[in-house]
């Protein structure tokens, strides 16, 4: 996995990657604290609400920037994101309204949704053999993995000398190293389509074949389960840990660093995990896990908590992160398999909107049930949520998954390029991917 760090520009970018990302898990923590100095108990409810609107910028901006960042300087425009969120958090610790959170929040996700797709579809262009890639997304995962582990423990240490505010400044600095990183590096050109199309197609291109696409709507509702267990963590743990159960600052980090070191573990494991079994059982068993952990949850719970609750909350909260890491990760390998190099920016833009479509339902609805109804009540809608996705995933992802899928071109004449090359002897030899030539799934 770390032969690939021998690349320098990877190198570079991962180091980008790392840095931004402990700065980011010290603003989630900031985050939480900063909504319960400001509402209180209310504070699930504004940060399921805070966390909407993240959605909305991810949805609406995502698709924009992968139809239409290719006209830019690839180094230059990831530098301008990075500068934008650094200034974004910078100013977060002066807000004393919670509409001043909202807007604030607003713009600092608006960045991030161009920067994430579009450093996400460069990785391919630097790491063009397929080991090397699959070992690059599993030490991307690990890494988001470790940021869960030790920035909550890294807040937990700094909440014992600081005020909660000062965490922000970390997060500033995280962006601005992430900037100076890119900036010292030479990335390749991309080699993304070039916008020809109207704004309607070339925003919606990636999203229409990503949803022809049978695995990929397969990891989309897998992705719905992970974001029911995931929104029940960012959301509700300020309000489970401090109010619920009555205790600290620190102890709510170190309930976070529970959901970060089961993740951390699985990310550990999958890859010999996944040299095993399919990634459609790994993630399918994922999925079905969040589901029954959720449902455990909501039954054990009761309003009337102690802190001894706690030690359970820590061993769901790790349990959900074991799953919730094995249920994401193999999302990198199935958009390379399902991509075409000339439109996988496209695709990984599509994934990024989509896909947070689903905790656009899954974060407000841990915020509200958990305001209005309680905890239990919560829990309980998350895992209905899980449920629906892991259903879902089990019909409409094909158990036989094949990269090599049996078709005919009819339309094309026989001495057509990619007949030739493709289909030699008459059968198809190439790997399927949806684009001009193969506009549908074929039906089997």
């Amino acid at each position: 996995m770390l032969s690939v760090l021998a690349n320098r520009t990877y190198r570079h970018l991962f180091m980008a990657q790392v840095v931004a990302l402990i700065g980011t898990g010290l603003a989630t923590v900031a985050l939480g604290l900063l909504a319960y100095d400001i509402a209180g108990a209310d504070a699930g409810a504004v940060l399921g609400t805070a966390m909407a609107i993240k959605m909305v910028a991810y949805i609406g901006v995502a698709p924009v920037v992968g139809a239409y960042a290719n006209r830019l300087p690839r180094r230059a425009f990831l530098v301008a994101m990075d500068v934008i969120r650094a200034l974004v958090v910078l100013a977060l610790p002066f807000v004393d309204q919670i509409w001043q959170i909202y807007v604030l929040i607003f713009v600092l996700q608006s960045a991030s949704a161009g920067f994430t797709p579009t450093f996400q579809a460069t990785i391919p262009d630097v790491l063009p053999d397929e080991k090397d890639y699959t070992n690059a997304l599993s030490l991307s995962r690990l890494a988001y993995d470790m940021e869960s582990l030790t920035s909550p423990m890294l807040a937990a240490a700094l909440l014992t000398v600081i005020n909660f505010h000062w965490l922000f400044s970390g997060t500033a600095i995280g962006f601005a190293c992430s900037a100076l990183l890119v900036l010292a590096t030479t990335l390749p050109r991309s080699n993304a389509r070039k916008s020809g199309g109207g704004i309607y197609d070339n925003t919606t291109r990636g999203g229409r074949l990503y949803l022809r696409t049978p695995r990929l709507r397969g990891l989309l509702a897998v992705t719905l389960a992970a974001a029911a267990a995931s929104a029940m963590v960012i959301v509700n743990t300020p309000v489970l840990v401090r109010s619920a159960l009555g205790l600290g600052q620190s102890s709510m980090a170190i309930t976070l660093a529970a959901f970060g070191g089961g993740s951390m573990l699985a990310a550990l494991l999958l890859p010999r995990v996944l040299g095993r079994f399919s990634d459609r059982s790994v993630m399918l068993s994922a999925a079905s896990a969040m589901t029954i952990g959720l449902a455990v949850l909501a039954l054990s719970w009761s309003g009337h908590a102690s802190p001894d609750y706690w030690g359970v909350i820590l061993a769901g909260w790790f349990v959900l992160g074991v799953a919730y890491a094995a249920s994401i990760t193999p999302g990198g390998r199935l958009l390379r398999r399902s991509s075409a190099e000339e439109d996988r920016p496209a695709l990984f833009a599509a994934q990024f909107a989509l896909t947070h479509v689903c905790w656009l339902i899954a974060y407000p609805l841990a915020g509200q049930v958990g305001a209005n109804g309680g905890m239990g009540m919560a829990f309980g809608a998350s895992a209905a949520l899980a449920l629906v996705g892991t259903v879902i995933a089990f019909k409409i992802w094909p158990k036989e998954d094949a990269e090599v899928v049996a078709h005919t071109h009819d339309d094309l004449p026989a001495d057509h390029p990619h007949l030739l090359q493709g289909h030699p002897g008459g059968r198809a030899q190439h790997a399927f991917v949806i684009d001009e030539l193969h506009p549908h799934w074929p039906i089997r």
